[in-house]
Parts: structure tokens; sequence; C-alpha cells
């Protein structure tokens, strides 16, 4: 079982995995009336953080953790099925609209695993080509787990090849189905659930977790092929994904407290309380991974005001006001020091 460590006790890792399936779960659970609020206890986490807009990232071992909990505590079999057969093209992001606007099927499912780790997937994706039985070529998506964790890896690849037959069948057709389902664990007592859902043979005890798709999918063409579209979507993805050093945790989770609470200026003391930490603590752990409370606040602030003052209409005292200054100059010889330009010359320059 995956232990409920406290994170003060364990290394901080790079956070860099988008939280979808967590954001499922939560929705799984408030549709059942039960609490999730243990889930995230001793991981620098609060439930609420996963209610705004702004997409919340957590580190591998966050995500397992938070996971498992969730695994245990929601009742009923088939939890990764049903999160994932409610998924859509539409739940998989600038990746789903890469995939549409590909030439075919076959360069859709490279750009799919190519890009997997920017939709939020916990599982590495390889591609590789496959020789049906009856001498017909196809080809092979296999996932596999960073690390061993017996105790999600089914949940895991349910929900990863659920959501990925709705995102194939979005882009083919409802008709589509594999040729071939193989998982490394053993078969559950549903088992025949995964029968019904994938339509194909399904195979427990294998060597490891792969999907077969017959090579005759493959030149399906996609269902809004536009070149020019598709090179400007795969260079956004290509930005989105994860850098050779994400951030820390504890970079993370102050970033994501800041963000929620910019207009009330948060102090360092504030959210060192909300991380459940003292501020010398606070203050050496993010010197240790290279920065500090006023870099992060200043460039939240910036980046915030950047995008405000780029709107229709934009005041520049509310951008201020929505940053934590409630003096208009102090925000504009701020922003000067942060950009070189006065908010208005920003404003002109985005129009």
């Amino acid at each position: 079982m995956t232990p409920n460590i406290p994170a003060d006790a364990l290394p901080l890792q790079g956070v860099n995995i988008k939280c979808g399936i967590v954001v499922g779960l939560i929705a799984m659970a408030d549709r059942l009336g039960l609490p999730c609020d243990g889930w995230f206890e001793g991981l620098r986490l609060h439930r609420d953080q996963f209610n705004t807009e702004t997409p919340m990232y957590l580190s591998y071992r966050q995500a397992c953790q938070v996971v498992a909990r969730a695994v245990r505590s929601l009742p009923g079999e088939g939890l990764g099925l049903a999160l994932g057969q409610i998924q859509d093209v539409g739940h998989f992001g600038l990746v789903g609209l890469a995939m549409m606007t590909a030439e075919n099927f076959g360069e859709a499912l490279r750009i799919g695993v190519q890009f997997a780790p920017i939709t939020g997937a916990m599982m590495e994706l390889q591609l590789e080509p496959q020789a049906l039985g009856d001498g017909r070529a196809g080809m092979a998506v296999s996932a596999r787990m960073a690390t061993p964790e017996p105790d999600i890896e089914p949940f895991l690849c349910e929900e990863l090849f659920a959501s990925s037959l709705m995102l194939c069948r979005g882009l083919l057709g409802p008709w589509f189905a594999p040729a071939l389902v193989e998982l490394g664990y053993p078969a559950p007592a549903y088992a025949d659930e995964y029968r019904r859902l994938f339509a194909c043979e399904v195979r427990f005890d294998a060597s490891g977790n792969r999907v077969v798709i017959d090579g005759g999918w493959l030149g399906a063409p996609m269902p809004a092929h536009n070149q020019s579209t598709s090179r400007q979507v795969l260079e956004l993805c290509r930005q989105q994904m994860p850098t050779a050093r994400p951030s820390s945790e504890i970079v993370a989770a102050v970033e994501q407290l800041v963000r929620l609470q910019l207009a009330d200026a948060p102090r360092l003391v504030d959210i060192a309380a909300e991380l459940h930490l003292n501020e010398r603590t606070l203050r050496r752990y993010l010197s240790e991974a290279g920065t500090n409370y006023k870099a992060i606040h200043d460039r939240l602030r910036r980046d915030a005001a950047e995008t405000l003052l780029a709107g229709p209409g934009s005041n520049i005292a509310e951008v201020g006001a929505a940053i934590g200054f409630h003096d208009p100059r102090e925000f504009r010889r701020a922003f000067k020091r942060w950009t070189g330009l006065a908010p208005r010359a920003a404003r002109t320059r985005s129009s």
C-alpha cells in the first residue's frame, strides 16, 4: 500500500503532472456526497485548489498518493473504467485538437503518444509496430508506471485505456475497437466489463499493459485535418511539454497559493502558515530551490498584469487592484520595474 508519509519527511520532486485525474476523482466523490479532504493531508495541497480554472500540477509522488487514497475510499468497482468512459476529445485539450487536425489516424496516434505528458497521463507511453496473428500489420501502444505502484496500476490503466478509447472513437467513429488489450495484472471480478467496453479480446496477467490497433485504421483521415492549424497546435504542445528541470513541489505549492490570493497581496508568513511551515523553513526551502518569495510573487503579479492588460477595455487601476496594488501609482512603478514599460504602453502594444 502507498504509505501516508508526511510531506516534510519526503524529498521534493518535480511538479509536472497535470491534475485531470485528480479533478475527475474529486467530481466522483462530490457526486456520491463523500468527503475527500483527507486525500490531500500531508501533501502541501488543499482540495479547494482543484476548483480553479488555473490547471494544478502535482509531482509524481503527490499524484500517486492522492490516487491511492481516492481508490481506497471510493466505493464500487472499475473506477478507472467509469472515469475514462465519460471523457471525450475535448478532455484532451491541445493534444486532442492536434490529433483532430492531423492528416490521418496514424499521425494522430503518434501525436497522442508524444504529447501524452501534457494531458496529465501518469503512465509512460510507447508506440511500436505490432504484427497481428493473421499476418496483418498493426500498432501497439504500451503503458508502464515510472515506478511500481501495484495498488493503483489497475486504476490508472483503466482510466488511460478507457479515455483513449473514447478519444479514438471521437476521431474515427463509435464503431472503432482495438484488436487486442493486454494487462499486466490479474483479472478483476468485473473483467467482463473490460470486454464489453473495448469490444475485443482482453488478456490479463500479460507481460505488460498495451493496446494493439489494426493497421487498417492508421490511414483513416482525421475529421478536421488542416496543415496550418496542425503546425500551430503542435508548436503549442511542444511549449507545454514538461521541462528537463521541473519546478520543485514547494515552489509549485507557493505559486498555486499566491495565484489564488494575488488581490490580497499575501505575505511570506501567510503562505507559510497555509503550508503548515514556519516562515524560516519556507524561506530555506525556496532558497534550496534556487528562488525566493519576492521573486515568485513579482513574477506571478507581472504575468497576471500582462494578461489582464491585454484584455479588452482593461482599466489600469483595476488591474493593479487585482494583483494587490491599491495605489495605481505603486502599480505603475512596479510594472515598469518588471517589464521596462508603463502599463499604458503595454496595453497599447497588446491591442
